[in-house]
Formats: C-alpha cells, structure tokens, sequence
C-alpha cells in the first residue's frame, strides 16, 4: 500500500513540475496539488510498529489507571464506613476524608473513561491496518501464521472490549452515586441525616466492590494482551 502512495506522490510531483512551467496556471491550483502530496506522503508515516506501540502505551495507560482506581474505591469504601458507623464523634472530620475521597474518584473516572475510548480507537485502527494487509504473503505457510496470530490476539481484544464497556458504564452509575450521598449528607450532618441513607451507604460500598471485580478482571485482558504483544514483538508492515 505505502508503495502504491509512493508512486503516486511521485505522479503529484511530476504532474506539478509540468504545469508550473504554464504561466496561466492559477497559482490556487500549485496550492492545492502541493496540498495532495503533502496528504499522501503522510498516509504511510504511520507505521506497522508505530500502530502497535500506539496500541501498547494505550494498554499500559488504563492499566495503570485501573491500578490507581481500586485503590481509591478501597478508600472510598472505608471512609463512608467510618462516616456512618454508629457512634461516629467526629463528624466533620469523617465527612471531609469521604468528600476527598470523592473529589479524587470524580477524576479519576473523567480520566478512565477517556483512556478507555482512547485503547478502544487505537486497536481499532491497530486491527484494521491488519485486515488490510491480511492476504500480503506469497508463502501459505507464513500467511496462515500471520491468520492465526490475528485471531488470537483479536480474541483476546474483544475480551478486553466487552469488559470495557461494562466497567466504564457501572464506574460512571458508582460516582453518580457517591457524589450525590456526599451531597445528601453535607445537606444534613447530623447523626439522623446519616443513618437514614445508611442503608444506601451500605449498598455502594457493595457495589464499590463489585465493581473492583470487574476492574480485575479487565485488567486481566488488558496484561494478556501486553503480555501476548511484548512477547511476539508483533508489528504489521
């Protein structure tokens, strides 16, 4: 493919080299053909390997993201325990421990959710580039290794996928959640206005560890990949 570009840019340039030599050519249209060999020269820079160290840093980001969020739900967890177990004598102080937390889950999960697009659009574009230059070999033995190796490392993404999905959507309800019984409480601190959303408390910290299940297991994908990756040194040409 990048050497179908290279024959055409030099085409571009050929066909400019003639018409710059015609006085009347107006000068928008020298624009305009130095417009198109800029686009296709640049339609190959993006290599094979380039395409998969975007892939690559793109795992290792959410991975270290996940890393960071099962903390901070842990956190998050035990500073609503504390703020509403019975016989809490500092309130104020609990209650400005859980709204750290908050603020810094709030975050985390902005910032989540857009790595998380981010991995999804390279390995698009990661196994995309691949489908198109699936049938490049002559040798049916190399080519049905390269079939099989797309095939197991494209199992492995679509895990990564389908766990993605339903993490992020279950992150986004989970600081819904957190958010709003920090503003029900810092509306009402008192021993009553606690105790009667503990029963709501008590089903977020749950569902906190739900969803640090569910960060595990998408982890999981996301180091099979880097693994499979680092290990097979994989690029497309």
């Amino acid at each position: 493919m990048c050497e179908n570009n290279f024959t055409t840019t030099r085409s571009l340039w050929e066909f400019t080299d003639i018409i710059m030599k015609i006085n009347y050519v107006p000068a928008f249209a020298i624009v305009v053909i130095l417009l198109a060999i800029t686009i296709t020269a640049t339609a190959c820079s993006t290599t094979g390997i380039e395409r998969s160290e975007d892939v690559q840093s793109d795992l290792r980001t959410v991975d270290n993201d996940i890393k960071l969020v099962i903390v901070q739900l842990d956190a998050i967890g035990s500073s609503l325990d504390e703020l509403t177990k019975p016989g809490q004598a500092d309130v104020k102080r609990a209650f400005d421990v859980f709204s750290k937390n908050v603020s810094k889950v709030e975050k985390m999960e902005k910032n989540f959710s857009k790595h998380a697009d981010q991995m999804t659009k390279s390995g698009k574009t990661y196994f995309e580039a691949w489908d198109k230059n699936k049938n490049q070999y002559d040798n049916p033995d190399i080519q049905k290794r390269s079939d099989d190796r797309r095939a197991a490392l494209g199992n492995i993404y679509d895990r990564i996928g389908e766990k993605n999905k339903g993490v992020k959507e279950a992150f986004k309800i989970y600081v819904s959640d957190v958010s709003e019984i920090e503003s029900y409480i810092s509306n009402d601190l008192t021993t009553k206005g606690i105790t009667s959303i503990e029963s709501i408390s008590d089903r977020t910290v749950r569902n906190g560890s739900i969803l640090k299940n569910e960060l595990v297991n998408l982890q999981s994908a996301i180091e099979d990949a880097r693994a499979e990756m680092t290990q097979s040194g994989i690029s497309m040409n």
